[in-house]
């Protein structure tokens, strides 16, 4: 069977604003999907069945597998493929499409009316997604386009601007761009107030710190202190040593064992990869979730239980993180024999016991092994000098 269906962005300006070709493939369309508001841009006179979406998503998905072999057109908002439900239908039903028809995304439209050049500016949605994702985008001067969930989205991303010392922001939000009902509103985040907002709306953040603002890179070694911890946490120093021995990549799956306030998962997602944390004491793995928000990954999936019954059934790592419990019989076996080919294992250890474990696993398995040591300055009476933090033996190895 041939492809058979059509994904069509369309703007405020409804069909109005499409090409003549792409026009005449939504008039001919058998069937029409979308959601409401894009259905009805099409007038009643049209004699296509309507498909509007329904919750959850795979029951849309399903109705649209019913439809094989018959004209089928999909309207969407703008660019379909960003943000946009061309992306989940080429994952969920790649054979049907038959072409995929953009317009103008609200981030190209918002960048156009800013002067801003889009390739310079970081684009999310929180739309269906927790309004925590903001956090990992807030940085002095980045310029940042969100698609909103709704019309109180404007009003919370302000207030946490404005929680996060970042009350001098600029925010812009433009409502129904490229039809006639558009508008725009302008304020400083700590001025924002509670306004009446479209629903439709996309919002334009200039990010401008304030005094005492937090200023948290996205290159692993971040403060001890911004995360929340009982002290079961891979301090600083050792945690930049051993992300980089991980090497995230996008994308990428990383388990960590042991994760107690989840640094090293947190800080491997805001690289871009995707983690599970598993930790078996719940209090430290709620810990762990609250530093996966507050950092701007709440897609951190957390797992409370011990290794290795807690690794039955996850999907298979890219790279795996011991941070505790390489003593414990069968977790390096559970973790290496899930782990994909060509992926890389870290386990640090800082006991005579854990140490001897990691030496034999080199034995068998090479990779390389070295120890960490870190002194910081403190108080001696009155004057100073060096205290060293325990030493840590850290092992890493590719599986080959």
């Amino acid at each position: 069977m041939k492809p058979w269906l059509a994904i069509v962005g369309i703007g405020e300006d409804g069909v109005d604003g499409l090409a003549a070709s792409t026009r005449a493939l939504v008039d001919s369309a058998e069937i029409l999907a979308g959601g409401t508001r894009h259905l009805s841009h099409i007038s009643c006179a049209h004699p296509a069945q309507r498909l509007a979406w329904t919750t959850p998503f795979d029951r849309s998905v399903a109705a649209l597998r019913e439809t094989e072999g018959r004209r089928v057109v999909v309207l969407a908002s703008g660019d379909p493929m960003h943000y946009g439900v061309g992306a989940t239908l080429a994952r969920e039903l790649p054979e049907a499409i038959a072409a995929v028809i953009p317009a103008p995304s609200a981030f190209s439209l918002a960048a156009a009316r800013l002067r801003w050049p889009l390739h310079e500016v970081d684009c999310l949605s929180l739309h269906g997604r927790p309004a925590e994702t903001l956090y990992l985008h807030v940085s002095p001067g980045a310029r940042l386009l969100i698609l909103s969930a709704d019309a109180d989205t404007p009003a919370r991303v302000a207030g946490m601007l404005t929680a996060r010392g970042y009350g001098p922001s600029r925010i812009s939000v433009f409502e129904r761009m490229g039809g006639a009902q558009e508008a725009r509103r302008d304020a400083l985040a700590h001025q924002w107030g509670d306004g009446p907002v479209a629903s439709l709306n996309t919002i334009a953040v200039e990010c401008v710190a304030g005094p005492g603002a937090a200023r948290l890179a996205r290159i692993p070694g971040l403060p001890d202190d911004a995360f929340e911890h009982d002290g079961m946490i891979t301090k600083r120093e050792i945690r930049a040593v051993t992300l980089a021995a991980l090497a995230p990549q996008p994308g990428q799956l990383l388990w960590d064992i042991g994760a107690g306030s989840g640094s090293v998962a947190v800080e491997w997602m805001r690289a871009g990869g995707r983690a599970i944390a598993v930790e078996h004491d719940r209090d430290r793995a709620a810990m762990a979730a609250r530093n996966a928000l507050t950092l701007g990954v709440p897609q951190l999936d957390v797992v409370v239980e011990s290794a290795p019954a807690a690794l039955a059934g996850l999907e298979a790592p890219d790279a795996v993180f011991v941070g505790g419990g390489i003593t414990t019989a069968g977790v390096f076996d559970r973790c290496w024999n899930a782990l994909v080919p060509g992926g890389r294992l870290v386990a640090n250890a800082v006991t005579i016991e854990g140490e001897s474990a990691l030496a034999a696993l080199r034995r068998e398995h090479g990779g390389d092994l070295v120890r960490l040591a870190v002194s910081r300055l403190s108080l001696v009476g009155t004057r100073h000098g060096w205290r060293p933090s325990m030493t840590v033996t850290q092992w890493s190895v590719d599986k080959r």
